[in-house]
């Protein structure tokens, strides 16, 4: 069994504050994107990961590790499978690649195992393992908040037949590393960015990622990237989470075509929102 597993890129982030527990509550829109890896089930003798095309670790920091071994504790169950991972997303772009392959994985093993898992009972084992990972449970376009436990359907009429270009710098941006930045200037009275319905007529100037101010001071290369998607004929460009992936969002594809002599000395990629 090969089943995809898609990236998403964030249409605005605003950090609302900092919570008790060390998390933060966030409001964001989420928006599946074509992009993804592919994950190859294949029956095994005993669980197993593999990978190929983008680096990552095969043991237990891996997502799909994590997940398969929720399973395992949780349902008395033993993974008799090995997976391969095809890896195209980026690590440590902002895209959700890892935990889009958590959500995947549990999908996927959810099948295979006959566990009759309802979507509610998906959510709930994705909140397990990271703050992205319930989103990828069902996809789509999402209003996100809280930890990404709140997950919410918005119109979005607007995406139907836009195309997104992403612009891959030649380096990573941590997750961590940032929300320990922006701590540093978290104002918990500051008001909540309103992000309006993505209807034909809506403002994008209103979607605010409040990483951006933090990563273009530490990482110059991200504002020059984003000038350059502006000049190019993006109606929107934008930070997806921390970074470092750059996207833009056109109107047609003639003019995102046009746009890629912008980015010569940069790793792109064309795609579109997935729309449910």
């Amino acid at each position: 069994m090969i089943i995809k597993s898609f990236a998403k890129i964030n249409l605005g982030l605003n950090i609302v504050n900092q919570r008790f527990d060390g998390y933060h509550n966030i409001k964001s829109i989420f928006i599946q994107i074509s992009l993804n890896d592919k994950l190859h089930f294949i029956p095994s003798e005993k669980f197993t990961i593999e990978s190929k095309g983008i680096k990552v670790p095969n043991n237990q920091s891996n997502t799909i590790f994590k997940a398969a071994k929720l399973l395992e504790t949780e349902f008395n169950i033993n993974i008799k499978h090995k997976i391969i991972i095809d890896k195209n997303i980026p690590v440590g772009g902002g895209l959700g690649g890892g935990s889009s392959n958590a959500a995947y994985t549990l999908k996927t093993l959810n099948q295979l195992y006959n566990l009759n898992l309802e979507k509610s009972d998906l959510l709930i084992l994705a909140q397990k393992l990271g703050s992205d990972v319930p989103f990828f449970i069902d996809g789509g376009i999402k209003l996100i908040k809280g930890t990404g436990n709140i997950i919410k359907n918005i119109q979005h009429g607007f995406l139907n037949d836009k195309h997104i270009l992403l612009i891959f710098p030649n380096f990573s941006i941590s997750t961590t590393w940032a929300f320990g930045e922006i701590k540093k200037d978290l104002d918990t009275n500051k008001k909540q960015s309103k992000f309006p319905p993505l209807t034909n007529n809506v403002k994008l100037i209103l979607f605010v990622n409040d990483f951006e101010n933090i990563v273009c001071k530490a990482y110059p290369e991200i504002l020059k990237i984003k000038e350059l998607l502006n000049l190019s004929g993006a109606i929107y460009s934008g930070l997806s989470g921390s970074g470092s992936t750059l996207f833009g969002i056109y109107k047609d594809k003639k003019t995102l075509k046009k746009s890629l002599k912008f980015f010569n000395s940069y790793h792109t990629h064309i795609t579109h929102p997935l729309i449910q």
